[in-house]
């Protein structure tokens, strides 16, 4: 009964937020909260009708170490969850730190992990490439299709590795289903920290450190006001995206984003032939390398990665000495990748719960 009327409230407050038709980033950062709110309506028509189902109903499940919760662990929680779940799934994490290496497979969509912003629980596990390759390193990988986090540090601790050190890749997260959003959220390792592999995503307010490739894969995904902090000792790297063919549509656009940390660093590098990035609105440091950008010692990338920069700022935006591959973007280049509609988000993407 309680959920019902939750949701009743819920649907009679959404109506009287307006449903914005502008999907357009804005270029004023204070106008970012409520455009936001416009565009994430739950009420609004084009939204899913599966996702619209499922978010009728809320299950929350409390997981608290010390055992005042349903369960004790992040895991049980997660393995509490039905097979083909159609209803949204909140697992409420207590603070504290959780050792453990979750996968939530593709058979159970729409959940959600939720932490206290005050006192952000932190998942952490050590797992490497060496033992597990990339892939299957990751503390938390996530293959189900409508995910959310909120609140939440996803920690790989294994330690820096030491240049040339083959297997010592560690990811903190590993993001493989479709339509996921991440708010507040922190993400902690050096080399290969969040593997955004595949599938749209939205990142909002959230922290990313790493040293090498430390934001890598083929997804699709916005980042917008994210703090990207490089840990690097020397050369350190933020991107390898890695789109490969010209009828993938996936690439990495950050918006209104800030670049910070140690290193002489790289906002990308070719790993994949199709490389795309593109930065807009966002604060690049003096430590980042002139040039830019780099093809990883494969120059037929060239010509055909695509590396972008709009209206950024600080020490690192001067553009005359970068790579001749990349490209300062005029406005009607931009706007493609500055709106939600790069990553569908009209049909699914929604705002975080309110708990």
């Amino acid at each position: 009964m309680l959920t019902f009327i939750t949701t009743i409230l819920l649907f009679i407050h959404s109506t009287s937020i307006a449903v914005s038709t502008d999907t357009a980033i804005p270029a004023n950062p204070k106008s970012i909260n409520q455009w936001l709110l416009e565009n994430t309506n739950p009420m609004r028509p084009q939204l899913d009708a599966q996702l619209a189902q499922a978010e009728l109903y809320t299950r929350v499940i409390t997981v608290n170490k010390y055992g005042k919760g349903d369960f004790k662990n992040i895991t049980d929680a997660v393995n509490s969850i039905p097979v083909g779940n159609k209803v949204r799934t909140i697992i409420k994490i207590a603070p504290g730190i959780y050792y453990e290496k979750i996968l939530i497979d593709f058979s159970k969509k729409f959940v959600t992990l939720y932490g206290d912003p005050n006192a952000m629980p932190r998942i952490s596990f050590n797992g490497t490439a060496k033992f597990f390759k990339t892939y299957y390193s990751a503390t938390v990988a996530v293959e189900s299709d409508h995910f959310m986090a909120c609140n939440i540090i996803f920690d790989n601790t294994a330690p820096r590795p030491i240049v040339g050190r083959e297997g010592a890749q560690a990811v903190a997260m590993r993001i493989t289903g479709q339509k996921a959003a991440f708010y507040n959220c922190r993400f902690y390792g050096h080399q290969d920290t969040l593997l955004d592999h595949s599938g749209t995503h939205f990142f909002k307010d959230c922290f990313i450190r790493g040293s090498t490739d430390f934001i890598f894969g083929r997804g699709q995904s916005i980042y917008l006001n994210c703090e990207l902090r490089s840990d690097a000792i020397g050369f350190g790297v933020i991107t390898a995206q890695g789109r490969e063919l010209r009828r993938e549509s996936s690439g990495f656009i950050f918006a209104h984003c800030l670049v910070s940390g140690s290193g002489d660093l790289f906002l990308g590098r070719a790993w994949r032939q199709r490389s795309r990035v593109v930065y807009a609105y966002t604060y690049l440091p003096s430590n980042l390398d002139p040039k830019g950008w780099d093809d990883m010692r494969y120059p037929d990338h060239q010509r055909t990665a695509f590396y972008g920069e709009y209206k950024c700022m600080g020490p690192g935006a001067v553009t005359n000495q970068r790579v001749n591959y990349s490209r300062v973007l005029t406005d009607s280049q931009a706007k493609h990748y500055l709106d939600l509609n790069f990553i569908y988000a009209s049909t699914w993407l929604l705002p975080p719960p309110k708990l």
